[in-house]
């Protein structure tokens, strides 16, 4: 069962220290340009993946082609893309040993997340944590 008490998203965002984020844009009009950026700003360090812009940089990332390429742990996984889509973003999180996937506003994808959880990963489905980190009142991670 995704995770959905304001301790347990607090509790999950306080020992995050590394976001993968499938997805990420380099166009400062898509909503992921923006969230990454304000991970980044609160202390996250956020590796951005999206096959289309591979070998790009944003925000003075490298984005990577896949999760399996970025070779070091990952705590979580935000998940911009379609729910149909995510299926697969959870398999390659499941792959890459994350800790913990996390599905957008919108993204709801109720097999991936039964998965995700069945692997021993922290699932949050359908929010963003650009919304629950000023609304739950967390400071800066060091």
């Amino acid at each position: 069962m995704p995770l959905t008490s304001d301790a347990d998203i607090a509790a999950l965002l306080s020992e995050t220290r590394t976001i993968a984020l499938i997805g990420a844009s380099d166009r400062p009009d898509r909503p992921s340009y923006g969230v990454m950026k304000f991970l980044q700003g609160h202390g996250y360090r956020v590796i951005p993946v999206n096959p289309q812009i591979t070998g790009e940089h944003v925000h003075g990332e490298y984005i990577w082609r896949d999760l399996d390429q970025i070779g070091e742990p990952i705590d979580l996984v935000d998940i911009f893309r379609r729910s149909e889509a995510a299926g697969d973003a959870v398999d390659q999180a499941i792959a890459a040993g994350a800790k913990a996937i996390w599905m957008q506003l919108g993204v709801i994808n109720e097999d991936a997340a039964a998965r995700a959880e069945a692997a021993g990963l922290k699932v949050v489905m359908n929010r963003c944590p650009a919304i629950e980190i000023p609304r739950l009142g967390l400071a800066v991670v060091a």
